[in-house]
């Protein structure tokens, strides 16, 4: 494979995602969600990488992460996928990708590309038709942000220096899942873009 332009450099937001090839499903059951999340804390820990939003959905996933050191964050979801792919595999008697290529990564530029982000990662869930509500949804860290779990794979101080309280940042989605938004050109471009990835 050619190398990745992008580099990683400590303090930057990336959204890094990726999809199963051919579309096919990469997660069958709740024990793979699961594995792959406790994978993600601990390289995310490993790597000084701090997750910020994440979501799992059945043939892909969405994380947005925080570079806090000098391990290249690219190296959490080589890492977590690549020992993921191995035990999949495995399990399910299959060989060959899981993945379609390799994890897209975008630097991400500005805060309002950053807000919008983390709103877009915990949306797809109903977006995508899988969840008729986000908070049916577990395989995301959005019910950490609302303050209805109590989970650990959270920047608490990112949410609320963003964003201020739950209720502000669960008003913020609901607009965006509502229509209620109207998004800048270039932001607009750019989600397009992701979907027909």
């Amino acid at each position: 494979m050619p190398a990745r332009k992008l580099r990683f450099v400590r303090g930057r937001y990336y959204h890094i995602y990726n999809r199963g090839a051919g579309r096919q499903s990469i997660f069958l059951n709740h024990e793979n969600y699961i594995y792959v999340l406790r994978l993600l804390k601990e390289v995310a820990a490993e790597c000084l990488v701090t997750v910020i939003a994440y979501c799992l959905l059945p043939n892909h996933y969405h994380w947005l992460l925080r570079q806090d050191g000098d391990t290249p964050a690219g190296k959490v979801p080589t890492r977590v996928f690549g020992s993921y792919s191995q035990a999949f595999n495995l399990a399910n008697h299959r060989t060959g990708a899981l993945f379609e290529g390799r994890f897209k990564a975008i630097d991400v530029e500005s805060d309002e590309y950053l807000h919008h982000l983390c709103r877009y990662i915990h949306a797809n869930p109903v977006r995508h038709a899988i969840a008729s509500d986000l908070e049916l949804w577990p395989y995301s860290n959005y019910l950490e942000w609302i303050g209805k779990r109590n989970g650990t794979l959270i920047d608490r101080a990112f949410a609320q220096a963003h964003f201020g309280s739950a209720a502000t940042y669960e008003k913020y989605v609901q607009s965006y899942l509502t229509g209620q938004v109207h998004l800048p050109p270039a932001l607009q471009t750019y989600l397009e873009q992701l979907e027909n990835e």
